[in-house]
């Protein structure tokens, strides 16, 4: 982004606040934000009181969603971090020209995914997947992509998944002092292994779920009714839940529980981390500003770190439609058959007790050359799309 561009930027933020403090109301200060030239994203922020405790120079925008009261899933509020206009605005831009790519879905597009810079640099990234090297990116986004850097990867073949052939012992459940189930650990359905996810929250209802990935179901169009099963250590299988709401897009299966055992907001790693809460999208962004990893536990593959290499990714490469809101850390080896339905998250910076929360839900990993990386949808997308919260 320029100069003159970041300077224009910060005289607009100096002029609203002047206009803040003489009395603006909250409504007139949504509208002044978008039409003084701001993203629409802007209106994320809480309140005038937010942007009036910023700095010259920063805004403050919503970086995750957390439980006031930790045992308390219905208390969650959205958290605020002051971040540098001139990121800000780079990062919003990419969202933009990141959208435009998927809506357009032009032939040889295969995915994008938006890499921010450091808070320093004040930049963004679009990566850009494609079958070929036909096109002109350039041309075909214009002057909306000025300032933004755009990296195009030409993708040879995409061929099938290729089984993992290496054979290992899944983590079996080992339930919590309250007989709740953790996340990391193996569960099955009448077709497959997957891993279970922590508990996932519906406001409507106040309705909490076992969750996993859709497609351990199988091939069947229509999953609703069918069983979740828990192995157990020592004991007999299980049976958990039946499946109430699917999302094939998303790839994730909602599931009531039996009443027998019910889902723990907790990570199967060795700390048990309680889950508080989730990751919106611009924190995710401020995680790879950050330069901050992701962790995950899967049934087969245990527990591992990684890199965030992109965020608000789209991915086209396994289905007839393409996948939005998606998550891209790691690498190949991060995953396994067996670890659809794992979450990847963070620690909560804000937490005393080791605290964590969730960035996104894994599904897949790659299998093309030249790419190496985990993907699944970001929590803030089955918000967005369908209410859910973890």
């Amino acid at each position: 982004m320029s100069t003159a561009h970041s300077g224009r930027l910060v005289q607009r933020l100096a002029t609203l606040r002047d206009r803040l403090e003489t009395g603006m109301d909250r409504r007139e200060f949504l509208r002044t934000v978008v039409s003084g030239g701001f993203a629409v994203g802007m209106a994320q922020w809480l309140g005038v009181d937010d942007f009036l405790a910023a700095d010259d120079g920063e805004v403050p925008v919503v970086t995750a969603l957390v439980r006031d009261d930790p045992d308390d899933p219905w208390s969650v509020r959205d958290r605020t971090r002051h971040v540098p206009a001139e990121w800000y605005a780079a990062v919003e831009k990419a969202f933009e020209i990141n959208d435009l790519l998927a809506r357009r879905a032009f032939t040889g597009y295969l995915g994008s995914a938006v890499i921010p810079g450091s808070y320093e640099s004040g930049t963004a990234t679009v990566s850009v997947g494609l079958s070929s090297d036909g096109h002109s990116l350039r041309e075909l986004l214009g002057e909306l992509a000025e300032g933004i850097d755009i990296n195009a990867e030409t993708i040879i073949d995409v061929g099938d998944i290729q089984n993992d052939p290496e054979s290992r012992e899944p983590r079996i459940a080992d339930l919590t002092a309250d007989g709740r189930v953790p996340s990391g650990v193996a569960c099955e359905t009448p077709s497959s292994m997957a891993t279970l996810g922590p508990a996932l929250y519906h406001p409507d209802g106040e309705r909490q779920f076992f969750v996993t990935a859709d497609h351990a179901f199988g091939e069947d169009s229509d999953t609703t009714g069918n069983s979740l099963l828990l192995p157990r250590e020592g004991d007999e299988t299980l049976e958990i839940g039946t499946v109430a709401d699917y999302h094939p897009v998303e790839d994730i299966a909602a599931v009531v529980p039996t009443g027998e055992v019910e889902p723990a907001s907790r990570i199967d790693a060795p700390s048990q981390p309680r889950v508080r809460g989730q990751y919106t999208k611009f924190g995710l962004a401020d995680l790879v500003a950050r330069d901050e990893e992701l962790e995950k536990v899967g049934a087969l593959s245990g527990h591992t770190t990684g890199k965030i290499q992109g965020v608000d990714a789209v991915t086209c490469f396994t289905d007839d439609f393409c996948r939005r809101g998606q998550i891209r850390w790691g690498g190949e080896m991060d995953l396994t058959d067996g670890d659809s339905g794992s979450v990847s998250y963070h620690r909560d910076p804000e937490s005393e007790d080791g605290d964590v929360l969730v960035a996104g839900f894994n599904n897949a990993r790659t299998w093309w050359p030249g790419q190496s990386y985990v993907w699944g949808v970001g929590a803030y997308r089955l918000t967005e799309k369908h209410g859910y919260h973890f």
